[in-house]
């Protein structure tokens, strides 16, 4: 009773710390064989030819395949494109034909009987290159004379769309009395979840049915873009099953060449076929994050209101469109400029561009880490020029309370508002958890001995549960589809429960926070409720996990399930105890009289009783099963301020981080220790992008942090123990008053430790450094300064 705020611990936990859970690994089905993809180690070359003669003669081997086996399998779709614009489409296929455009394209499978011998195999099949110019630079990659990836994109452009009133903004900029400009790099990042993907097919002739186990953070929208745009079959033929996911970070939305790939092999050798991505295929082959170029222009008074804000992006997204890449750097990004502040005047420009690198698309956040890292340094950035305290001019531009529902100037959102919001106590409490006064003065005496602290800000807003369908679709935004969510709940006769929802777990613990809301609804025991999800055949159809969705959209789609059961236990109840169904109250678990609580029947009663339908109300059908979907009528809007304090050694430029405060408001909070963990694990994301982490390829397309020797993932020593707190402003979109949590922390925590490196280097004068920040980074920028002018 009473469980919905509880830190209740996470029942998925013991099969996961036993080693019971079954991830795509750990499938096993009979005469399975298993596939190997070999790879372009160009960066583009035309394919002259491929044989593959030697590697059918190697024991084991039960196939080898090329693209051109698989001609008539269509490239995949691009089902997130730029709203508003014309797109310059171009897609990968199962496996590349006649050129490569990346290193990592898929060229040629080999199917053996097992996976070592598959792997071998690849060494023995010859290929021929013509190898064509090479550009791995976005902005470079615009400019006349560049190497051209498509001829149906010039000047290699995808797109180029904007936001916001550029007239206007211009006007403003020219009547400012401060004018900062500022050229922002927003390095490119590897999801790096701890398992690769994966995928294992299998077709069986008799029933003409495809089976599908991958690795899916959305398996309902695999199956529907397989179904309708890939393979051509009605979409019941096709079962797509999301095993126990290893983290996806957004890189396991997407439909890949792969799971199509499996599919198609197992109808032709009529076997299963299972296919693991190694960890070197992961880096080359599954799609990246971030990587923008950005210039900013930013208006200001001299009291430190801001009154334009100018942004001109070049958004990398690899030498073809992942799934939703479009929708990242235009949507997720340009109409979440304005932050939580007053600015009167936007523009943001964005050109989408195809490089000779891996696919870009959504990593956790999407967008909105990229926007609130443009934000944050702009407002730090002011501060600096003006010598204003940065936690006073957020402050100062911060909208006010009483301006909510909030519309950002120019139409910036489309049409949306912010719903809520009140950003003032969320910094207030961030400042009295550091004790900031007392911190500027340690700093400050720090300084005095050679030690350089600094203290760094992030106050941010993001969008998320996107919404609704209308909004977010083709003729809006641009999204293929809608974005509503489903849920199924079950009554049995024994008074236990099952959820079914379209939304799909891979680590944020849905099947603990789902049964705490049906329980605590029900007045029923958590551990009489059990979460399903994760078989397209045996849950509604949803959209998935990604965009801090679940919880707003997945669980009011379960919320609207649980009371339309207990309207049908009030009349059922009202039914057997001869009473006027408008007398009734539901509370606790129990049906009873208003005014006369003896007289009551508990839900268990009332589940009987229904599933035996030997006494029921005129009209009624027996059992307590009911489906409910929610196209929410907005987003949600979370916020916060995150304070970092770091200390840089002057010796070696190294940063650590002392403390990390983190004050956020993601509305009414369903299980206070998810909540903590979800923040926890994004602000180590986050931090990570400040400080260490960043994909690298060299001239010729070659990805220099190919491997986890190269590429810098944090490890929990290299940062701190964090202070988290929370204010409450629920959110009028859902009855539950739930904003979104799986994003907040890594969106807000990039520029807080940025921003604290940048001030902590304030007495070198030094105003920016591009990230990460590494040792090496920050010691040149002390040296340069100190030297006058010489590294």
């Amino acid at each position: 009773m009473g469980v919905l705020g509880q830190s209740i611990k996470r029942r998925e936990d013991p099969r996961l710390i036993t080693g019971e859970a079954k991830y795509i690994a750990d499938i096993e089905l009979p005469g399975m064989l298993h596939a190997a993809i070999l790879r372009s180690p160009f960066a583009h070359a035309k394919i002259s030819s491929i044989n593959t003669e030697q590697a059918k003669q190697l024991p084991g081997v039960v196939a080898v395949f090329t693209g051109a086996d698989f001609q008539e399998i269509p490239a995949l779709p691009c089902a997130w494109q730029a709203g508003g614009v014309k797109n310059n489409v171009n897609t990968p296929r199962v496996l590349e034909i006649d050129q490569v455009r990346h290193t990592g394209a898929g060229i040629a499978v080999v199917v053996a009987q097992d996976r070592y011998t598959a792997e071998d195999a690849l060494a023995l099949i010859q290929v021929e290159y013509e190898p064509l110019p090479v550009i791995v630079d976005a902005e470079k990659a615009t400019q006349a004379g560049a190497p051209q990836l498509y001829e149906n994109a010039p000047n290699n452009v995808a797109f180029d769309w904007s936001c916001g009133d550029e007239a206007g903004t211009d006007q403003a900029l020219q009547a400012a009395e401060v004018v900062v400009k500022q050229r922002l790099l927003n390095q490119r990042l590897i999801p790096t979840p701890i398992e690769p993907r994966g995928a294992v097919g299998h077709y069986s002739a008799a029933t003409e049915e495809y089976t599908l186990w991958l690795t899916s953070q959305a398996p309902h929208v695999h199956r529907l873009v397989m179904a309708a745009f890939v393979l051509g079959i009605p979409e019941h033929k096709i079962r797509c099953i999301s095993p126990q996911i290893g983290g996806g970070f957004g890189a396991k939305i997407f439909m890949y060449p792969e799971y199509p790939l499996v599919l198609a092999l197992s109808k032709k050798l009529s076997q299963p076929v299972k296919w693991i991505e190694t960890r070197r295929e992961n880096y080359v082959a599954t799609t990246h994050g971030r990587d923008h170029i950005t210039d900013i222009t930013v208006g200001a008074k001299r009291d430190g209101t801001i009154t334009a804000f100018k942004v001109h992006t070049y958004a990398n997204l690899g030498a073809a469109l992942s799934t939703a890449a479009p929708g990242v750097p235009t949507t997720l990004y340009g109409r979440l400029l304005s932050g939580p502040y007053k600015f009167p005047h936007i523009y943001c420009n964005v050109q989408g561009v195809y490089t000779n690198t891996a696919m870009v698309d959504a990593y956790r956040g999407a967008g909105r880490p990229e926007a609130t890292y443009a934000v944050e340094r702009t407002v730090d950035l002011v501060a600096y020029e003006l010598n204003m305290d940065p936690a006073e001019i957020r402050r100062k531009n911060f909208i006010p309370p009483d301006a909510f529902p909030y519309a950002p100037a120019d139409d910036l959102m489309a049409g949306l508002k912010y719903d809520s919001g009140n950003y003032a106590p969320a910094l207030d409490k961030a400042l009295e958890m550091v004790n900031y006064q007392e911190l500027r003065q340690e700093q400050a005496q720090a300084r005095q001995k050679g030690k350089y602290i600094g203290i760094g800000f992030s106050s941010y807003i993001e969008a998320c549960g996107l919404a609704p369908s209308a909004w977010i679709g083709v003729g809006g935004q641009g999204w293929g589809a809608g974005l509503w969510e489903s849920a199924n709940v079950r009554m049995h006769l024994t008074g236990k429960v099952v959820v079914t929802t379209g939304s799909q777990s891979h680590g944020q613990g849905h099947e603990t926070t789902l049964a705490q809301l049906v329980a605590d609804e029900l007045g029923i025991a958590v551990d009489d409720v059990i979460v399903q999800h994760s078989d397209t055949l045996g849950t509604p159809f949803g959209y998935g996990t990604y965009g801090s969705r679940s919880a707003a959209v997945g669980g009011a789609a379960v919320y609207r399930s649980v009371q339309r059961i207990k309207e049908k236990a009030k009349r059922l109840a009202a039914h057997m105890l001869e009473a006027n169904p408008e007398d009734l109250v539901y509370q606790d678990g129990k049906v009873f009289v208003r005014g006369v609580p003896a007289k009551t029947k508990s839900i268990q009663e009332l589940a009987a009783a229904v599933a035996l339908g030997y006494s029921l109300p005129e009209g009624m059908e027996p059992f307590f099963d009911e489906t409910a979907y929610f196209d929410p009528p907005n987003c949600t809007y979370p916020f916060g301020t995150h304070i970092c304090v770091v200390e840089v050694d002057a010796n070696t430029g190294k940063t650590k981080i002392i403390r990390y405060v983190a004050v956020d408001d993601v509305g009414n909070v369903i299980n206070p220790m998810i909540v903590d963990g979800q923040i926890h694990g994004g602000i180590a994301q986050g931090a990570a992008q400040a400080l260490y982490e960043g994909a690298v390829y060299d001239d010729n397309g070659q990805l220099l942090s190919g491997s986890l020797m190269d590429y810098a993932v944090p490890t929990a020593a290299m940062l701190p123990s964090y202070e988290t707190a929370r204010t409450v402003t629920p959110t009028p979109t859902n009855p539950m008053g739930i904003k979104g949590v799986g994003e907040t922390g890594t969106i807000a925590s990039t520029p807080a430790v940025a921003n604290a490196v940048l001030d902590a280097l304030k007495p070198f004068g030094v105003t920016h450094l591009d990230m990460p920040l590494t040792a090496e980074k920050v010691w040149r920028a002390m040296q340069s300064k100190t030297n006058g002018g010489q590294s």
